[in-house]
């Protein structure tokens, strides 16, 4: 079976230092090369289609009214699958889908997979044009796999201006979840987070009809009391305290450095507290780390530095942070800061989601190696910076610093003029300014890469210095 490996945070709005909500994920594939667009879809009615997977032949009807939704989907989809991944609808109300977790061969035994169910692939399409709420994501989310059923594993991430929620789907009909609080933050790396659930707290925690029952049919729960849904449906073994247990760990070291614990323990809280405000700046350093700072860094010498497997990969085709704002207008509120570089090496952007359509750039990703795609762009930084890392990582903190403060520049000024506008007006304005961000960004890369290929010229191993005429 093919891994697949994100990482997710997810921000109740009083943990952030602005008020608000934001999920999260770094969306990781198999293999290194998996080309990625960015596009709106806009707003259907009175539509009569049936929505096929190419991936597992999975089929249902889509309702004939949709909102307005952003997508980011494989260019290969004919058997790969759509994978729409992320975005906002335009009610404002995120998705990331997904995280994939895997639950344990006990459960997986009285409840398995359905092979033709609703798939990651299909999810996000079947699901973000027709909610209005994070919480009525789960919900609708819910209805689906009791009709359809899941082939697979998944963790799915819902936001919106009030509310953050993370769903795991973990056999073929059972699944559990929870509300971040709003003062709390939680990190999943591939493995059933959700711990405590509480069935009589329906404000704050959601689950698949039967469940008790379920478990306690079969004789599931490993617990003398409570229903800990990682202990009942998760697995814990040699590859979770090397592949996804340490990832969890980091992003909780860095929120909260004052807490030792063990990378590889089983018992990492899912709902945390953190040291102090947690900002966009802060979940992009967590998406992009490599157990910076520590002895399993593997750009270190350490001998422990390619122990675990770090958060940020060159497998990782796009990281994203969906915000949602609380102190301008709801009608521009809401951006997603998203890279399709490495995102320990390239900027995220901020994509309004009051938005017509995207850049040409994000919209028209080519198969094949493109600069003039931003795809392909991002991925050429990241992969020149670790060609040379001790030599270029400087040069490239440098660059990701110039950018941040020029895209919080953009943000600020777009947010001043865009509260004078309402309607199409505004949807036009931030559409406009979107493609202004993404060219100045263009430049910006362009003249990083140049930079560094010159740097590079002088840095061959094919040296040998005897002469100066030689």
């Amino acid at each position: 079976m093919n891994e697949q490996a994100c990482t997710t945070i997810l921000v109740g709005k009083k943990a952030s230092v602005d008020g608000s909500t934001m999920i999260a994920r770094n969306d990781d594939t198999f293999m290194p090369i998996t080309p990625q667009k960015f596009i709106v879809h806009p707003a259907v009615h009175g539509r009569n289609e049936t929505l096929t997977s190419g991936k597992n032949g999975f089929t249902a009807p889509l309702p004939a009214d949709g909102y307005r939704y952003q997508g980011v989907p494989n260019i290969e989809v004919a058997e790969k699958g759509v994978f729409e991944e992320n975005g906002f609808n335009e009610k404002n109300v995120g998705i990331s889908s997904t995280e994939s977790v895997y639950g344990n061969e006990h459960t997986l035994t009285f409840d398995p997979f359905i092979k033709n169910g609703l798939a990651e692939d299909s999810l996000p399409t079947m699901v973000i044009p027709f909610i209005n709420s994070a919480k009525e994501g789960v919900q609708y989310l819910g209805q689906l796999i009791a009709k359809y059923g899941s082939p697979e594993g998944n963790g799915v991430l819902f936001n919106d201006k009030n509310d953050v929620w993370y769903m795991e789907i973990v056999t073929g009909h059972h699944w559990v979840a929870q509300r971040i609080p709003d003062d709390a933050y939680a990190v999943a790396a591939n493995q059933v987070a959700i711990q405590w659930i509480d069935f009589d707290d329906s404000d704050n925690f959601m689950w698949s009809d039967g469940i008790r029952e379920f478990v306690d049919e079969h004789h599931l729960n490993p617990d003398k009391e409570g229903f800990n849904f990682r202990h009942i449906f998760g697995t814990d073994n040699e590859k979770d305290r090397h592949y996804n247990t340490p990832r969890v760990w980091y992003g909780q070291h860095y929120f909260n450095p004052e807490i030792e614990q063990d990378p590889q323990s089983s018992e990492l809280p899912f709902i945390c507290h953190a040291a102090k405000k947690i900002s966009v700046a802060d979940v992009e350093y967590v998406l992009g780390s490599h157990y910076n700072e520590t002895k399993y860094d593997p750009f270190t010498d350490s001998p422990e530095g390619k122990k675990f497997r770090p958060i940020a990969m060159n497998r990782t085709q796009n990281s994203h942070v969906m915000q949602i704002r609380n102190d301008v207008p709801e009608d521009q509120s809401a951006i997603m800061w998203m890279t399709f570089g490495m995102p320990a090496f390239a900027p995220y952007l901020p994509f309004h989601a009051n938005v017509s359509e995207t850049d040409a750039s994000f919209a028209n990703t080519p198969l094949t190696y493109d600069r003039k795609s931003a795809y392909w762009l991002y991925r050429t930084v990241s992969m020149i910076v670790e060609s040379h890392y001790a030599d270029f990582v400087q040069e490239d903190i440098d660059y990701l610093k110039e950018c941040r403060m020029a895209l919080g520049q953009f943000v600020a000024e777009t947010d001043a003029k865009a509260a004078k506008l309402s309607g199409e007006e505004l949807t036009k304005f931030l559409t406009a300014q979107d493609k202004v961000m993404v060219a100045d960004m263009r430049d910006k890369a362009e003249d990083l890469i140049g930079r560094l290929i010159t740097k590079g010229l002088t840095l061959s191993k094919l040296t040998y210095n005897v002469d100066i005429n030689l």
